[in-house]
């Protein structure tokens, strides 16, 4: 059983060495892209090989249809070409590379009505730049070929639009003394239009995510291992490689799915089912861009892939009207907790792009607490500022050794003292 307020939870000592920057030196990758609604994938290269480029050069020349009212610009352009993020089309139009009727029309807001001729290119993605920042990490383990550190929530872990700075990548470049690096600007799906996302995928020097010659895509650059990724919002552990060799085994250990992730999360409501294992394919939500839904059936012409977590109810919390549940990922999809949690009717505390708002968990827990709680209630509530999600426990094999490690962060304190109040008002221990 898990106890969070438990103080005694086993760590293995730390054994932290010199970080010899020679060893990764020639730690050189020339494609770092990831893809449109697969931040949180544990896929491999293979897996993902004939997808769908990043949109850069696609042309779209299309006569609206008369059928269709009146339609902002831009929202018009990114429901015609699938899956395209609409401030890329909104940078496209600034960029003056789209037309109506013959005329250039930089103003994302123009509008579009049936019988209007629009031509339209999609501009290349800016390049991103990572500087190095002397940012304060909480670095749990660290010797010459990996590093585990237990992220802040509110940190960004890698430069994206609108995050060029702050980011756990400059962190770590700054700790491990490497140089500012450079890659392609990207499409990306969070809680906000080009924020961040949850996982990542890595490829090798000679690879590329699309089949093609990686050295089309960006310039060689040296950068840290970031195996996979946490949210924004998300706190926790995170592995990132110090060495190729490292890369290319964690790598591997998450293609195969043996890399050991616990999750804990504070929930609105309470599931039917106090345990189980959700196997619902995720795809992105055609009606909200920065969401991802679980598709029961099939996969919906392929848009929506296999996505598999088990969950475990910990404690009911609040008379009911709340609970912390233990997750196990089987497989890394985008926000694949916060859209199983969704679709289970619990959605994350704080969780405001997946149902999880301050007005749903008012709702539910306001009917099973007495009403002189619920003053406090309304201020605790208004007071998260992120889903209450924590990545706990994080185990993988010593891509050098080959010894089994395990390290665990209780959350921190945002989330404990949200636990703390709801805990102070009820709780029942689930067996």
């Amino acid at each position: 059983m898990l106890a969070l307020n438990s103080t005694s939870i086993f760590v293995p000592p730390q054994n932290p060495k010199p970080f010899s920057f020679s060893r990764v030196s020639s730690f050189i990758f020339r494609a770092f892209s990831k893809f449109p609604g697969d931040s949180d994938s544990d896929d491999s290269p293979g897996e993902i090989t004939g997808r769908r480029s990043n949109y850069s050069g696609v042309k779209l020349e299309e006569t609206v249809d008369v059928k269709t009212g009146k339609l902002r610009l831009d929202s018009w352009v990114s429901s015609r070409i699938n899956g395209i993020s609409r401030a890329r089309v909104q940078s496209s139009i600034r960029s003056g590379l789209v037309s109506v009727n013959g005329r250039v029309t930089d103003k994302v807001s123009h509008t579009v009505k049936g019988g209007d001729k629009v031509n339209c290119t999609i501009a290349d993605l800016k390049p991103l730049r990572a500087e190095p920042e002397d940012i304060p990490l909480d670095i749990v383990y660290e010797d010459d070929h990996v590093l585990v550190v237990n992220k802040p929530a509110h940190m960004v872990v890698h430069p994206a639009p609108g995050n060029a700075t702050g980011t756990l990548v400059s962190g770590i470049l700054h700790h491990c003394s490497l140089p500012t690096v450079s890659f392609p600007g990207e499409e990306v799906l969070s809680d906000v239009e080009d924020d961040s996302h949850d996982e990542l995928n890595l490829f090798s020097t000679d690879q590329s995510p699309y089949g093609v010659d990686s050295s089309v895509v960006c310039e060689p650059s040296v950068r840290p291992g970031i195996v996979h990724r946490l949210d924004k919002g998300t706190s926790g552990l995170l592995v990132v490689a110090k060495t190729e060799q490292s890369l290319a085994n964690l790598a591997e250990q998450f293609k195969k799915h043996t890399i050991k992730r616990v999750y804990v999360s504070i929930t609105c409501g309470v599931p039917t089912s106090v345990s189980g294992r959700i196997d619902i394919p995720i795809g992105r939500d055609s009606n909200n861009r920065i969401r991802m839904i679980a598709i029961p059936g099939s996969h919906k012409g392929g848009r929506a892939r296999n996505a598999a977590s088990r969950y475990k109810v910990i404690e009911k919390l609040a008379g009911g009207g709340s609970a912390l549940v233990e997750w196990r990922l089987e497989t890394g999809r985008t926000h694949q907790i916060r859209a199983h949690a969704k679709y289970l009717g619990i959605p994350l505390l704080g969780d405001e792009v997946y149902g999880g708002t301050k007005n749903m968990a008012l709702s539910l827990l306001q009917p099973k607490t007495h009403p002189r709680s619920h003053g406090k209630l309304s201020q605790l509530i208004s007071g998260i500022e992120r889903p209450c999600l924590h990545a706990l426990t994080l185990g993988f094999r010593h891509p050098y050794t080959g010894e089994n490690i395990h390290f665990t962060r209780l959350p921190p304190a945002d989330f404990a003292e949200v636990l703390s109040e709801l805990r102070a008002i009820s709780t029942e221990k689930v067996l």
